[in-house]
């Protein structure tokens, strides 16, 4: 999803040292950490200058900047075993002060966007294009193709199986088997990429023979997305109103009126 241009959070000194994490392979997703109690945490930060707690801070902020930039789920495992470290029993503090950076200096919320594993990711409320979607500047093909998508998955009520998906973009002479002039390899681009920066869920169908599959919002969608614009969006392309899509109309008013109840900002 578009975002504003980001200004450096720490030293380059810093910056490499966060770069050099990232090089490192994910761990287990089961990585043993358990959030220590607010007395641990007040503890740990008379041990600590307050410039060690803000390099720390500065370090998370880079590494989640950096994780960002390929819209990958950021996992709390993956903070604490690569960046955090002998730090964790400060955790709680560290992340209130990277979630009040990013609000302050970038604009953006860090969401967890699943409680259970506990991921998050860092989003910037999409505003859907008002018009066409050939009158998007060249930035932005790639969410102007997830945006369409999108909108035939929210249009054919919630799901889609991937034939339809692919039928539907041939029409707009986007074929998933051939490299695309903007978008590369399309089939990867949108069962791989997009799923994996949580925009879209790519599901096998059970029971099927040849195997299907078919599309469903993912949970980044879910967050950063108003279907109700989405459906205004549509609404333009075929020139409607957007009570002309009962069911469509019901569910996006009923979605920005349930909004408070979206994942929120730590």
């Amino acid at each position: 999803m578009s975002q504003k241009r980001r200004k450096s959070a720490v030293p380059s000194s810093q910056n490499r040292t966060v770069r050099s994490s990232l090089a490192q392979d994910d761990g287990p997703e089961d990585f043993s950490f358990t959030q220590p109690s607010s007395s641990q945490v007040q503890r740990g930060l008379e041990r600590l200058t307050p410039a060690q707690v803000d390099r720390k801070m500065a370090e998370v902020v880079q590494f989640i900047l950096i994780k960002d930039q390929k819209k990958v789920p950021i996992k709390r495992a993956d903070i604490v075993r690569h960046v955090v470290k002998e730090y964790r029993n400060i955790y709680p503090e560290i992340m209130k002060r990277v979630t009040r950076t990013f609000e302050q200096v970038f604009g953006l919320n860090l969401v967890e966007i699943d409680t259970k594993n506990h991921v998050y990711i860092l989003i910037n409320k999409l505003e859907p294009a008002s018009g066409e979607l050939a009158s998007m500047s060249p930035g932005d093909h790639r969410t102007g193709l997830l945006f369409v998508i999108l909108s035939i998955i929210f249009m054919k009520g919630g799901v889609v199986k991937e034939s339809v998906v692919w039928n539907t973009l041939k029409k707009l002479r986007v074929e998933p088997g051939e490299k695309h002039e903007d978008f590369g390899d399309v089939k990867k681009l949108v069962t791989e990429e997009f799923v994996r920066q949580k925009n879209l869920e790519y599901v096998r169908i059970p029971h099927t023979d040849p195997v299907e599959y078919e599309f469903r919002w993912g949970l980044r969608a879910e967050t950063e997305v108003s279907k109700l614009k989405m459906l205004q969006f549509v609404s333009e392309l075929h020139d409607q109103e957007p009570q002309s899509w009962t069911q469509q109309y019901k569910e996006a008013t009923s979605s920005e009126g349930t909004s408070s109840q979206r994942p929120q900002p730590l």
